[in-house]
C-alpha cells in the first residue's frame, strides 16, 4: 500500500461518485487530497448501473473515465479497502485515524493480471451483482475496477495455494494483517453515498424470501451487458421473462419500516428499467404500480410520457401484498385507485422500487449530527447545502439526503468549494501548494 504521510489538506471519505467529484475540483485547485473507500474498488454504486435518466447514456461511460481521473491525479491519494476510525479537531485540523484492511495482496506488485483468480477453484456469490453472479475466493473486483488489484477472501479462502504457485510477481501473502494509521487533514468532506431500503424490510412483500422478487440494484445489473447472465433472465429458472411488474414506493414513504421521506429517484430509476426492458424484450408486458409518479427534474416528465408512450403500462394502485404461486410467479394483491376495485395481478418478476438509505453513519467517528432521517444535518441547508453542523466538516452527494446523480455532482463542487474556503481562512497548508498547470 502506498504510505499514508502526516499531512493533507482535505480528507474526502468515500469514493462514489460525488467523492470522486469532490476530490477532482480540490486537486485542480492545488489541494492535497486523501481519499478513502471502505470498498476494493472506487466507484460507487453508479459504476454498476446500467444506465442513466433520463438521456439511457451508460453509467460506467460516464464513471469510468472519471475514476481513471482521480487515481491518476497527482494530487490525490486514493486510499481503497480502508475505514475511517476517528475524526478529531485539533486546533486548525483534524487528527484522522484510518484502519487498512488486508487485501493479502502487496498492492505494489500485483499488475492485475486475474492469474490467481483463474487458479482458485472456490465459488462465491458475488457482491457487485448482488449475489445473482459469482467469483473467486481471490478475485479482482470487477472489470472496471480501479485500482485492478486483486484481494483474498479469508472467510471464504481454502488456503490450498494454487493462487500464490499462478501469481508471476509472488504478491500473495497470507500473513498480512489490518493496519492502523494516523494523519492530519485541514478540512474533511462526507461523501459516503448509500445503501437501499432491505428486502426483508416488508413481510407483505415476501420479507425477501421469494426468489423472483428483485431488489432494484440487481435489476441494473441483470440489465447491463457484464452482468451476471448477459441477458435479462429470471433469476429462479433463466426464463426470459415475460410479464414483469414495478411496486413504486415499496421502501420509500412508509412509516411503518421507518422510511416515512420520498427517496425522490425511485420513479425515475423505475421507469428507466421498465423502458429498457421493451427495449431489450420483445414483447414484454411491464406494469409499474404507483401512489405518485414524482418527476421533478430536467427532462423526467418528458422521459415518464415517452415510457408510457412506447409501452409501459402505469397503474395508478397499491399493492397490499405479493405471494408466490406454484411455478414461482409472483401474484399481486392490488387496489386499482381510479375504480376502488381489489384485484389479483399475475407476473413472472416482480421488481421493489427501494429508498434510499444513508451509505454510512457518523456516530461515535466524526461528531457531526445527523437529523431524524439519519441523513447528515445541514442546518443551513438553501445558502450552504455542504455545511455540517461541525466547523471545516462537509457533506457532498446523498450523505446529505436522496438525490439523484447531476444533483449529487453539483452538490460535491460546493462542498469542495467550501471546503477550499475554509482552508483559506484557517491558514492550513499540507505543503506548499503550485496551481496546476492547464492543458493546452
Amino acid at each position: 500500500m502506498a504510505e499514508i504521510r502526516e499531512r493533507y489538506d482535505v480528507l474526502v471519505i468515500g469514493g462514489g461518485i460525488a467523492g470522486m467529484q469532490a476530490a477532482l475540483d480540490l486537486g485542480e485547485q492545488g489541494f492535497e487530497v486523501l481519499l478513502v473507500e471502505k470498498e476494493p474498488s472506487i466507484g460507487g454504486i453508479m459504476v454498476g448501473l446500467n444506465k442513466v435518466f433520463p438521456t439511457l447514456d451508460c453509467s460506467s461511460c460516464i464513471c469510468t473515465p472519471r475514476m481513471a481521473e482521480t487515481s491518476h491525479h497527482e494530487r490525490i491519494q486514493l486510499q481503497t479497502y480502508s475505514e475511517v476510525r476517528g475524526v478529531e479537531k485539533k486546533g486548525a485540523g483534524f487528527s484522522v485515524s484510518l484502519l487498512r484492511k488486508p487485501r493479502y495482496v502487496a498492492e505494489d506488485k500485483c499488475v492485475g493480471c486475474g492469474l490467481c483468480e483463474l487458479a482458485c477453484s472456490i465459488d462465491v456469490p458475488h457482491e457487485f451483482d448482488y449475489g445473482l453472479g459469482a467469483r473467486r475466493a481471490i478475485y479482482i473486483p470487477h472489470g472496471n475496477a480501479i485500482p485492478q488489484k486483486a484481494v483474498l477472501d479469508v472467510d471464504h479462502c481454502i488456503f490450498c495455494g494454487k493462487c500464490e504457485k499462478a501469481c508471476p510477481t509472488h504478491c500473495i501473502n497470507y500473513a498480512q494483517e489490518p493496519e492502523e494509521v494516523n494523519t492530519s487533514v485541514g478540512a474533511v468532506i462526507i461523501a459516503t453515498g448509500l445503501n437501499i431500503t432491505r428486502m426483508d424490510a416488508k413481510k407483505e412483500y415476501g420479507a425477501g424470501k421469494f426468489q423472483n422478487v428483485m431488489n432494484p440494484l440487481a435489476m441494473e445489473r441483470v440489465q447491463s451487458s457484464n452482468g451476471p447472465y448477459g441477458r435479462v433472465l429470471r433469476p429462479s429458472d433463466g426464463m426470459v421473462p415475460r410479464s414483469v411488474a414495478y411496486v413504486q414506493c415499496a421502501g420509500s414513504r412508509d412509516r411503518s419500516i421507518g422510511v416515512p421521506y420520498c427517496s425522490r429517484v425511485c420513479c425515475m430509476y423505475a421507469l428507466k428499467q421498465a423502458l429498457l426492458l421493451t427495449h431489450y424484450i420483445h414483447g414484454i408486458e411491464v406494469t409499474l404500480y404507483y401512489m405518485d409518479i414524482r418527476a421533478f427534474g430536467k427532462g423526467f416528465e418528458q422521459f415518464y410520457r415517452r415510457a408510457v408512450k412506447e409501452g409501459v403500462k402505469a397503474v395508478k394502485g397499491k399493492v397490499a401484498r405479493i405471494t408466490e404461486a406454484e411455478n414461482q410467479d409472483l401474484i399481486l394483491r392490488v387496489e386499482i385507485v381510479e375504480t376502488g376495485r381489489v384485484e389479483e395481478r399475475r407476473h413472472d418478476l416482480v421488481v421493489l422500487s427501494q429508498g434510499l438509505l444513508p451509505g454510512w453513519h457518523v456516530k461515535g467517528v466524526i461528531p457531526v449530527q445527523e437529523a431524524e432521517d439519519g441523513f447528515l444535518m445541514t442546518p443551513q441547508a438553501k445558502v450552504s447545502p455542504s455545511h455540517t453542523t461541525l466547523e471545516g466538516v462537509f457533506v457532498g452527494g446523498v450523505a446529505a439526503g436522496p438525490k439523484d446523480i447531476p444533483d449529487a455532482i453539483v452538490e460535491a463542487g460546493e462542498a469542495a468549494m467550501a471546503a477550499a474556503n475554509y482552508l483559506q481562512r484557517s491558514g492550513w497548508r499540507a505543503t506548499a501548494r503550485t496551481p496546476l498547470k492547464a492543458v493546452k
